[in-house]
């Protein structure tokens, strides 16, 4: 497949288990390839330990978690990703963060991540585009998010 999208909110199945929010991921694969990759229960242990609990009693982190296990279900060679952030809890934006690392640098997946969490971005990403009211005002390394000019776009 092409691109694994995680929508902002998640967008999980609340009333499908955890297994069944993953395997709707199944739709655009091949037989043979209709599995659920080993790696996404590595990278968040809590699904496999929750596949037969209801998607919509999980934590805000869990469905999170649960939004980018569908996603990479799909087999994807671009993860998009829209504000994973929003509203989880630190310990899990950790998580999440590990494991995106762990699709970079391991799986070779391009992460395309649109995100206000400036610190998430720096630990994240190598490229940042930083729009305002729709356009780009600063292109550059991950870096650039110090530097004055770019800092002033930027909602901290």
């Amino acid at each position: 497949m092409g691109i694994g999208y995680v929508p902002q909110g998640r967008e999980i199945f609340p009333l499908l288990t955890v297994k069944e929010n993953l395997e709707t991921g199944y739709a655009g694969l091949k037989r043979a390839e209709r599995n659920i990759p080993t790696y996404i229960f590595e990278l968040f242990p809590v699904l496999k330990s929750m596949l037969s609990r209801r998607g919509g009693d999980l934590s805000g982190g869990q469905q999170q978690q649960l939004a980018i296990g569908r996603a990479l279900v799909t087999r994807p060679k671009v993860l998009a990703l829209d504000e994973p952030t929003e509203g989880i809890q630190p310990s899990i934006i950790k998580d999440i963060g590990r494991a995106l690392q762990f699709l970079r640098d391991e799986k070779g997946m391009t992460i395309l991540l649109v995100e206000q969490f400036l610190d998430f971005c720096r630990e994240i990403a190598d490229d940042i585009y930083v729009m305002d009211r729709g356009e780009i005002q600063h292109a550059g390394p991950a870096s650039d998010l110090d530097l004055p000019e770019v800092r002033r776009h930027l909602m901290v």
